[in-house]
């Protein structure tokens, strides 16, 4: 939602800090040149990452590759992406194309999910094996765990165990990360149980490394075993930085026929559970990404499927991070903003700058459904769709805001 006659306090345009009015304005458009800010300040990003990780050969450079439409390394020898490549990808939101007809927006702005491809991984990681000790250091940087899991036959590309099987990759790959936060817990908990003879408030943590440790030696993560970051039992592992307490989703990159197969798609749900599993075929989202949207609509349904895999990719790693939007409109631009699930409206504010946030006033709000229903901000406010909120107003999915502030 936008202003367009510049009252004081409120967001121009409802998209970026390019233009707004402060305290006294006569009404006209400006940039802040307030005394504290000299320039606009840095807006507050909700900004996480997913890695993208996988056995050598697998699909995964090639899965980045038609996420972002870049052409990074992508070689059929393990090893093919040294550094760690980081791509923005959009997330689909038939939404904003509605915004965009009701408002008259120049453009749309999606929300983002950033994916970082990550050194292939080998048995022997957690011990520094091939690229093992990079890989675990790029992915304790990750928010989300993305396994790319091979289940494609191809007579040229080598699986570097030599055999094609889902089940096993899944465990390689696990049995890394177990051992990695194993050989965490077992540097710091010998000296944190000494500390907590002395100080009992360090018990419960001592108490929550040790249920972890049992886990762990059971061949379990910890995201398997309901121990997942934002979690009560996850606060007090934080400061271990224990991999398996991040979010994991998997992608099984299979042929061209298995996506059809509900019955094969079950099994390897089956194997990942409570994760989210995809199924694309990475060679086909690649080919994809390179047509336009009405060949793209054909090639898919040549396939029997209705929208690309990437896209389905895109909005399960939204949710796997525990992120929302809210939306803004107006001439110049319709977006999507990131935050995070449970964020309040100044939290939200801050998102679009932090000056928003430390002079939030209150937030006029409207559901996209009402919005769209009614066919404009006046016709929503009209009929009593429109309402104000206050600084303890929990964001939902999908709210159409505009903030008011004073700085």
């Amino acid at each position: 939602m936008c202003s367009t006659d510049c009252q004081p306090g409120r967001v121009i345009e409802g998209g970026p800090v390019d233009w707004w009015t402060g305290p006294g304005s006569t009404g006209a458009r400006h940039r802040s040149s307030h005394p504290r800010h000299g320039k606009l300040r840095e807006v507050v990003n909700v900004s996480l990452t997913i890695g993208i990780v996988g056995l050598p050969n697998v699909g995964k450079s090639t899965l980045f590759n038609a996420l972002t439409k870049n052409d990074v390394l992508a070689a059929n020898y393990p090893f093919a992406t040294i550094e760690p490549n980081v791509g923005v990808v959009g997330v689909p939101d038939p939404r904003l194309d509605k915004l965009a007809e009701i408002f008259g927006s120049a453009r749309k702005l999606p929300a983002t999910v950033d994916f970082v491809d990550i050194a292939g991984i080998v048995k022997g990681a957690s011990e520094g094996e091939g690229l093992g000790n990079k890989f675990l250091a790029n992915i304790r940087e990750s928010d989300a765990i993305c396994q790319v899991i091979r289940a494609f036959k191809d007579e040229n590309v080598v699986h570097v165990d030599g055999k094609i099987s889902p089940k096993s990759d899944i465990e390689t790959i696990n049995t890394e990360l177990i051992l990695a936060d194993l050989q965490t817990i077992e540097k710091v908990l010998p000296r944190l149980v000494k500390e907590a003879r002395i100080k009992k408030d360090k018990q419960p943590q001592v108490k929550a490394i040790e249920e972890a440790k049992a886990i762990l030696d059971e061949g379990r993560t910890l995201f398997s075993a309901g121990i997942v970051q934002g979690g009560e039992r996850a606060a007090l592992l934080h400061e271990l930085h224990l991999l398996t307490t991040k979010p994991f989703l998997y992608v099984f990159n299979v042929d061209e026929e298995e996506l059809t197969d509900d019955s094969f798609k079950a099994e390897q749900r089956a194997l990942v559970a409570p994760a989210e599993a995809i199924f694309l075929n990475a060679k086909l989202e690649a080919d994809l990404a390179e047509l336009d949207e009405d060949e793209a609509l054909e090639l898919l349904q040549s396939v029997g499927q209705d929208e690309p895999g990437l896209a389905t990719l895109a909005h399960v790693g939204f949710n796997t991070l525990g992120l929302q939007t809210y939306l803004t409109a107006g001439p110049k631009e319709s977006r999507a903003w990131t935050i995070k699930k449970g964020a309040t409206a100044p939290e939200a504010a801050g998102v679009i700058h932090t000056d928003f946030q430390k002079g939030f006033i209150k937030a006029e709000v409207i559901s996209y459904q009402d919005l769209v229903e009614t066919g404009s901000v006046a016709e929503a406010r009209a009929a009593g769709k429109a309402r104000m909120e206050g600084k303890e107003y929990v964001m939902r999915d999908g709210d159409v805001v505009e903030f008011r502030f004073n700085v």
